[in-house]
């Protein structure tokens, strides 16, 4: 199993800390390239969406899967 990489930013003003595992960063820096915003941007889109009963590295791990998953084909 792969060890949490942490990463501190600022979200509304706040600093934070997030720890995911390196393949769950991975997605999200493809993401954040993909949309030609900054790492920070797509964190803070995100932090604004999420339920807030839902921790932010939930919602981190769930974007990275739904964006997989959408990049996935069905077989014809």
């Amino acid at each position: 199993m792969s060890d949490l990489v942490k990463r501190s930013l600022s979200l509304s003003g706040h600093r934070t800390s997030v720890a995911l595992e390196p393949e769950f960063w991975a997605v999200l820096d493809g993401i954040a390239l993909a949309r030609q915003q900054s790492f920070a941007s797509l964190v803070a889109s995100l932090d604004a969406t999420r339920d807030p009963e839902r921790p932010l590295a939930s919602a981190l791990r769930v974007a990275a899967l739904t964006h997989l998953q959408k990049s996935v084909k069905a077989p014809d």
